[in-house]
């Protein structure tokens, strides 16, 4: 057969496998009316001026960073033409698993370390120095638990320590009671002593001729109460802890009242114009300020005294009451006599 004649043949059509196309089916270009127009350039703008929310923000620069460390810098089309890379195949690199090759390098990596975000406020190492509290508090007490050392609370011991505890701080307020009542029975029998020999003096005073009436009536006036210009030391140390803590109260007080007004005096200052009469109807009350380093210096003898046990101290106190001014810190009553009869005892177990 000529070949030719064969290669025309091929080129005939062959109607027997030929596919006739519906004239329906057939899509026919519209052109695109103004109305559509109008409305698609409306859905696109509206897809453009939508602005999007946190989340969706979030979650696309998300995708795009994994999708950025996922891709290999050096199988990209341009790394293959960077001068850089070129120029470190030149100096041995090869890309790869990082770490040293063989059997050593069998647990080398074989991608580059992953980006944690942060997204809390705590510094570097924060979260690492948490993790690692926490695991050694969980260490510590499975090891307490294991070796038995975990302590067991005992009602009873609980219940004797609750009572020591409040036997303890009531003997204290005892102890500041008994204080303030042996300074002020002190201050009355001195004021009393200082009373008597003010009155013998106006005797003496008014049999020479010499008495004045005005004088004579600031003499019989009754010193403040605390009002001392005495040493601490020469207070009695069974209640200079007293004395002194109220003093030191009160200068505290007193400088910052100073600070507040910014004033640059003394705290001894009083006001030459107004006597006693005058502070009295202004409600002024007579202080003393004692000295810085009266207050500064050691005082052996109170700091042995403080070191003994609430109940020592609140024997004593009890103790020179009883003698000094036949005070019964128990009975709350002040006997004429030293046999103090109708006393029950010393102690407050013998009042019970």
């Amino acid at each position: 057969m000529d070949p030719k004649q064969s290669a025309a043949s091929d080129e005939e059509d062959d109607y027997m496998n030929m596919t006739f196309e519906e004239p329906s089916t057939i899509k026919t270009a519209q052109p695109e009316t103004s109305l559509q127009r109008r409305q698609r350039l409306r859905r696109e703008g509206e897809i453009r001026g939508r602005v999007k929310s946190k989340e969706e923000l979030a979650a696309e620069e998300a995708a795009a960073r994994e999708k950025a460390l996922s891709r290999s810098l050096l199988e990209d089309a341009a790394a293959k033409k960077s001068k850089g890379l070129a120029m470190m195949a030149k100096m041995g690199f090869k890309g790869g698993a990082l770490g040293a090759s063989g059997a050593a390098g069998d647990g080398a990596r074989t991608e580059p370390i992953a980006v944690e975000v942060k997204e809390d406020r705590g510094g570097i190492g924060m979260e690492s120095e948490k993790k690692r509290k926490m695991r050694e508090a969980a260490e510590r007490i499975e090891e307490e638990v294991r070796e038995g050392k975990r302590a067991k609370v005992d009602p009873l011991e609980y219940r004797d320590r609750v009572r020591q505890e409040r036997e303890a701080a009531r003997v204290q307020a005892q102890v500041f009671a008994a204080q303030r009542v042996a300074e002020r029975m002190a201050e009355e029998k001195d004021a009393e002593s200082g009373l008597q020999v003010i009155e013998k003096g106006e005797e003496t005073d008014f049999r020479n001729g010499a008495g004045d009436e005005e004088e004579n009536m600031k003499k019989r006036r009754k010193p403040a109460a605390g009002a001392t210009v005495r040493p601490l030391k020469s207070i009695n140390v069974l209640w200079r802890g007293l004395a002194r803590h109220r003093q030191e109260k009160e200068r505290d007080r007193r400088m910052r009242y100073d600070l507040e007004q910014n004033l640059s005096r003394l705290p001894t200052y009083e006001d030459d114009q107004e006597d006693e009469d005058d502070r009295t109807a202004l409600g002024k009350k007579q202080t003393v300020y004692v000295t810085a380093e009266d207050l500064d210096e050691e005082d052996t003898e109170l700091d042995e005294f403080n070191e003994l046990e609430d109940a020592e101290k609140l024997r004593r106190l009890v103790e020179y009451l009883r003698k000094e001014h036949l005070y019964c810190f128990w009975c709350k009553f002040t006997y004429t006599d030293d046999e103090m009869e109708g006393c029950p005892g010393v102690t407050e177990e013998d009042h019970d």
